[in-house]
């Protein structure tokens, strides 16, 4: 008879540690998130260059998050297989390649499909970061990390649409991709000296591929593991709705330069970094269920302000900004928590877990930033589409969890897998 082996909680990591692993973490989420932004003043520019519209211009940006979905669903199962290093440090070096062809795209269609096939094989960075972050910690602690997150992710919309700009007004947008190659190439020598092996070999799943993909199976069918799976990705879709429509809505709409531009953009990406800041403070005293309850209707009540903001202009450019940075500085409270809940459900397979996640983020993203170009382009669509996708995640919440029935907040806070034995308060994986 065989005795079967224990499952062993989450590793922790020493105190010390912490710092370093966070700023490995956001590294690896880093990459798509600058490969986006330090393109984004450049699309006016692409789309005069290669004689084509504004939404097939948008399109190489919602073009990487298809790309990244899919490829999620492909590096989740890999890594719960291979272990978390291989799938990124191949990933990373494609993205080098990858960078370098789009330097010598003709056509918006060669650009396009290279920005597709640029979030194929970048996806393994995002999925390797979740999982290795529920390989060690989860609950509360794994929230707060997610939050912690947001000081080095927030590098993206605060410096890369200025040094993306800088690098355009120089050379020409083509130069934005040699310097995204030289980043990612950089990446992959970080990764392969410092990034641990969060998975050892005895808790890898010692089944086929095939075997692992039907794990998908097995997640699609926690309604609650969906339900919570999905919000993430619909604040995404609110964020990206923003990032797509906003180098029109604020440089022609509203006038800004360039430059200009660049700055706004920066100011706004201060928001979720406060936001994150003030949920990881919270998240161990208030715990991630109550304030995922709390943070969704709030940020539906502020988006439905900044709608009113766009639709009358009030306030001018500040109004605008105003409104914008105080509806996504909410979202600090909505993804992380909701990320956090859903992985704890399903710690056997981290990696799955996290490409499901990941996939709903970049696939929403994908699939709703593109309605503000096809309402139209101007701030009411941009503020429309973010007003929807919020709202839709609070009825997925509200219909899919407990988290609005009596004590059902306690009840999400408190469970995890079950089997999987708590991990001993003496060994909590934050620092406070």
């Amino acid at each position: 008879m065989t005795i079967p082996t224990p499952r062993r909680a989450p590793v922790t990591a020493p105190r010390e540690r912490t710092a370093g692993f966070v700023l490995l973490i956001g590294l690896l989420t880093l990459l798509p998130a600058v490969t986006t932004d330090m393109y984004l003043p450049s699309l006016p520019d692409v789309a005069a260059d290669l004689f084509t519209t504004e939404a097939a211009a948008q399109f190489t940006i919602t073009g990487m998050l298809i790309g990244g979905a899919i490829g999620q669903l492909l590096v989740g199962p890999l890594s719960d297989r291979l272990g978390r290093r291989l799938p990124v440090l191949v990933g990373v070096s494609l993205h080098v390649v990858i960078s370098l062809l789009c330097v010598v795209a003709t056509t918006i269609g060669q650009l396009a499909t290279l920005r597709v096939l640029q979030g194929l094989v970048s996806s393994g960075a995002t999925v390797v970061a979740m999982a290795c972050i529920r390989d060690r910690y989860t609950g509360a602690d794994a929230a707060k990390l997610m939050s912690r997150l947001m000081l080095v992710i927030a590098v993206a919309p605060l410096l890369a649409p200025t040094a993306g700009s800088a690098i355009a007004a120089a050379w020409g947008w083509r130069a934005v991709f040699v310097a995204l190659a030289l980043l990612a190439a950089v990446l992959v020598v970080v990764v392969a000296l410092f990034l641990p092996e969060t998975l050892p070999a005895e808790r890898r799943t010692a089944h086929g591929i095939g075997s692992s993909l039907r794990g998908y199976g097995q997640l699609l069918r926690d309604r609650r593991f969906v339900a919570l799976a999905v919000i993430p990705g619909l604040g995404m879709a609110m964020i990206m709705s923003y990032v797509a429509g906003s180098p029109f809505v604020l440089q022609q709409e509203y006038g800004l330069s360039t430059s200009q531009f660049a700055l706004v953009f920066a100011i706004g990406g201060t928001s979720m970094v406060t936001g994150s800041q003030v949920n990881a403070a919270l998240v161990h005293r208030v715990g991630p269920a109550r304030l995922l309850r709390a943070g969704i209707p709030v940020t539906v009540l502020l988006a439905a302000g900044l709608v009113g903001v766009a639709a009358t202009h009030l306030g001018g450019i500040v109004g605008l900004v105003v409104a914008l940075w105080l509806t996504t500085a909410v979202l600090g409270f909505v993804m992380s928590n909701a990320s956090a809940l859903a992985l704890s459900r399903h710690g056997e397979r981290a990696g799955t877990a996290a490409a499901t996640i990941g996939f709903l983020q970049a696939g929403l993203a994908g699939a709703v930033s593109p309605l503000v170009g096809v309402l139209g382009g101007d701030a009411v669509a941009m503020t429309g589409v973010m007003l929807l996708s919020i709202t839709v995640a609070l009825v997925i919440l509200a219909v899919g969890t407990p988290a609005y029935r009596r004590g059902g907040w306690v009840e999400m806070g408190a469970e995890r897998r079950v089997g999987e034995p708590a991990v001993p308060a003496d060994q909590a994986a934050i620092a406070h």
